[in-house]
């Protein structure tokens, strides 16, 4: 019986489309699990092997060379740098890792990533502002895998060095995940941070190596260099398989030409946020800010029909924890057919698995869309989808 397929090449006409190009699937590159590998590691790994961007990053850390690992999303960047550290716990627990992240949530849900693994000898605590006083003695004294963000490493770590000095001294692995944050003067701050970090566990008899993830961004040595003042080890190459996609950009139709105002991209982003959830495709709409998240999630309850409205929900930073974890529940579990949010999504939550790895949650046709502001006409300003 054949497959009906719900299409949206109708949607991408017109004069709006500025650009339109379709980039061919491509097919994994796999290596061999090392062989050094500790054996309870490897009896946790539903597979025999690995993507090659993750071989490389493993030899790259046994050879003691800072790494940053840029890939796509999806492309197991989280494993990459899990397999040194959980090789180095498994066989010697008294190694500490630090794992840092730039929220809360993502720590949280790396936390799980962790305990995962059910690793006897990893154990795994998150360390931030939440963490009741009388947990934070217990986690500097047991916890070898600490989850923290770089605020609570300058305010409630570095200042008191004397009370983490067996943390500093046995300090093996810096884990910094979503690096590409870390640019501008927040990302100066940062850096300041964590060459403190390398100074102090120097004086408490530690050289930590450290393993950055990064989204793909053209210059990820020279970020890293700039944060850690050392050299780094770039892992670029994808080697992860990937379904055919669409990449369009749309330009927001022009509404007075003398005047050069051309139409809201708030208003063009709902309209085809609409049309697709309308078709039962699974999307992700990405806004630059909170107000225009929530703008394009109420444009576009307004524009379906009700049962479809229902499907859809808004994602922001501002949330509280409950509502986060709900949304993100429904996102997963495909109870969602749409989510309008701010990058707090992918700083919340690893949706990799989502539109990738759980074809009942998010098919290989589902669409993510972005919106951006208006310019002029010609200013080349376009709603990327």
């Amino acid at each position: 019986m054949a497959t009906s397929v719900t299409r949206w090449d109708d949607l991408v006409q017109g004069e709006e489309l500025a650009h339109l190009a379709t980039e061919p699937a491509r097919e994994a590159q796999l290596a061999s699990l090392p062989d050094e590998l500790h054996a309870s590691v490897r009896a946790t790994l539903p597979f025999d092997s690995l993507y090659l961007h993750q071989r490389d990053a493993w030899d790259a850390a046994q050879r003691g060379e800072h790494v940053i690992v840029t890939t796509g999303t999806a492309s197991g960047k989280t494993l990459a740098f899990n397999l040194p550290v959980l090789d180095a716990v498994s066989r010697d627990p008294k190694l500490r890792t630090l794992y840092l992240y730039p929220t809360k949530a993502l720590a949280q849900d790396q936390a799980r990533t962790l305990a995962s693994f059910r690793l006897p000898r990893a154990r795994a605590a998150i360390y931030d502002g939440d963490t009741p006083g009388e947990r934070r003695w217990q986690i500097r004294r047991w916890a070898n895998l600490i989850l923290t963000n770089p605020d609570m490493l300058h305010v409630g770590v570095l200042p008191h060095h004397d009370r983490w000095g067996d943390v500093l001294s046995n300090l093996r692995y810096v884990v910094v995940d979503e690096a590409h944050v870390y640019r501008g003067v927040f990302g100066s701050h940062v850096g300041n941070v964590l060459r403190r970090l390398r100074r102090l566990a120097h004086v408490y008899g530690a050289d930590p190596q450290f393993l950055l993830a990064s989204a793909t961004i053209a210059n990820p040595g020279e970020l890293a260099r700039s944060l850690l003042g050392v050299s780094v080890t770039v892992i670029g190459a994808d080697a992860a398989p990937r379904a055919e996609r669409t990449i369009a950009l749309w330009n927001p139709p022009l509404l007075d030409e003398e005047l050069g105002q051309r139409a809201s991209a708030i208003g063009e982003a709902s309209r085809l946020y609409a049309a697709l959830v309308s078709r039962g495709l699974r999307t992700i709409c990405f806004a630059k800010s909170r107000r225009s998240a929530e703008l394009i999630h109420r444009f576009t309850a307004e524009r379906v029909e009700p049962a479809t409205a229902a499907r859809l929900a808004p994602y922001r930073a501002g949330y509280t924890p409950e509502q986060r974890r709900e949304i993100e529940r429904r996102l997963v579990e495909g109870e969602l057919l749409g989510v309008a949010a701010t990058d707090a999504l992918e700083l919340g939550i690893d949706i990799g698995p989502s539109t990738a790895r759980s074809p009942s949650a998010f098919p290989a046709r589902s669409l993510r869309c972005a919106s951006s502001g208006v310019g002029p006409a010609g200013a080349g300003t376009a709603s990327p989808c």
